[in-house]
């Protein structure tokens, strides 16, 4: 008969009261770093501006794209082999300016035949002008027929038109000696060169060589739909002073402000659209032709709208303008209609009131319902500044 093991309780109690010692240790709360939890509740500093109402100018924003005021294509006048390339490539280049070098050898060859043409010309012209008085020297005294003196003053007159021929054939060969060194017709900023020393240009037609584009000052052509453009052609026509700027690609204005040349005559059938043209002062020929902009036309002003600085305003993955702004020391992400862009910043016409506390900078690392500590920003921007029409 099998005996009962009594060291089974023994063995129970010894290690039951470590058993709970270590369960009772694993419920109690982590105290030893309360420093942890506290850092990582803080709230983080954001830098904020409150929205500010102010009397904003009332714009009209229309898409447009830059023009050069003059273009000239650079072309080889005459034939021959470039010996020389006398610019800079991309460099700003005034009218005369030497541009490429075509080998004179044959055209100053041109010039010494016709300018012998000349001489040889005048030699016969002279002998034909002797020949004559001699002629009606011999008319007068009877010694000469009357058909002798007519041959000699026809002679003459065909030297005289043989000269005219000569001298004019010396123009034009000087004139192609001349066209050998090609020169920029206007003045601007000249693109790359089309062609390379020891081509051969002209040979059968007038060969590219360069392209030079006035952009000081540039156009900026753009359409406005034509249902109401009274105010337009009136600021067109000089009889309303209108203030037009112009919106880079990147979001920031153009530092001068343009003038509203004039609209077209027509409406686009198709589009039911005018086309207008302003031209934009471009001294550090900071804007180039073909870049797409947008163009604000002033047309009165806009009393008491929402403003903030152009760097509170985020676009979403769709396009769509938005914003964080401070609710009860939380952030919320608000979709915004923003309206133009002005000097103290985007006028937002729709999810924002005025008095409201907008995120300027770091917003990239917070999110929607984090709570922030918001310290007035310290960018050029003020609700004074806001308030400037």
């Amino acid at each position: 008969m099998r005996r009962p093991d009594h060291r089974r309780p023994v063995i129970v109690r010894l290690v039951l009261p470590f058993l709970m010692a270590m369960t009772l240790t694993g419920c109690k709360p982590e105290a030893s770093n309360p420093a942890a939890p506290a850092a990582e509740m803080s709230p983080m500093d954001v830098s904020t501006v409150v929205a500010a109402a102010a009397t904003v100018p009332r714009t009209l924003d229309l898409p447009g794209r830059l023009a050069s005021t003059r273009v000239a294509e650079v072309r080889a006048q005459v034939s021959g082999i470039i010996q020389e390339r006398a610019f800079e490539e991309g460099s700003l280049v005034r009218k005369g300016d030497v541009l490429f070098r075509i080998d004179p050898a044959v055209y100053k060859a041109e010039v010494d035949a016709r300018t012998a043409g000349v001489a040889r010309a005048e030699a016969t012209r002279t002998q034909a002008l002797r020949q004559s008085e001699r002629t009606e020297t011999l008319l007068e005294k009877q010694a000469a027929s009357t058909a002798q003196h007519d041959i000699a003053i026809a002679t003459l007159r065909q030297a005289e038109a043989d000269v005219a021929s000569a001298k004019a054939q010396l123009a034009r060969a000087r004139i192609d000696l001349d066209y050998a060194t090609v020169r920029a017709p206007i003045g601007g900023r000249i693109g790359r060169a089309l062609v390379t020393e020891g081509a051969l240009v002209g040979q059968a037609e007038a060969t590219k060589l360069a392209l030079i584009q006035q952009v000081d000052p540039i156009y900026a052509d753009f359409n406005a739909a034509a249902s109401d453009p009274s105010l337009l052609v009136e600021q067109a026509a000089g009889k309303e002073a209108a203030e037009v700027r112009l919106v880079l690609p990147n979001g920031s204005l153009h530092p001068d402000a343009g003038q509203l040349l004039f609209t077209d005559v027509s409406v686009d059938p198709g589009t039911g659209q005018v086309s207008l043209r302003a031209t934009f002062p471009n001294a550090r020929v900071a804007l180039l032709p073909g870049t797409y902009v947008r163009i604000q036309v002033r047309q009165g002003t806009i009393p008491g709208a929402v403003v903030v600085p152009a760097q509170a305003i985020q676009r979403s993955s769709a396009g769509g303008a938005q914003a964080y702004v401070v609710v009860d020391g939380k952030t919320a992400l608000r979709p915004l209609r923003t309206g133009a862009l002005t000097g103290a910043g985007w006028i937002v016409e729709e999810g924002l009131k005025a008095d409201e506390v907008v995120v300027v900078e770091g917003f990239q690392k917070i999110q929607p319902g984090m709570p922030v500590n918001p310290v007035p920003w310290k960018g050029a921007w003020s609700t004074e500044a806001s308030r400037k029409s």
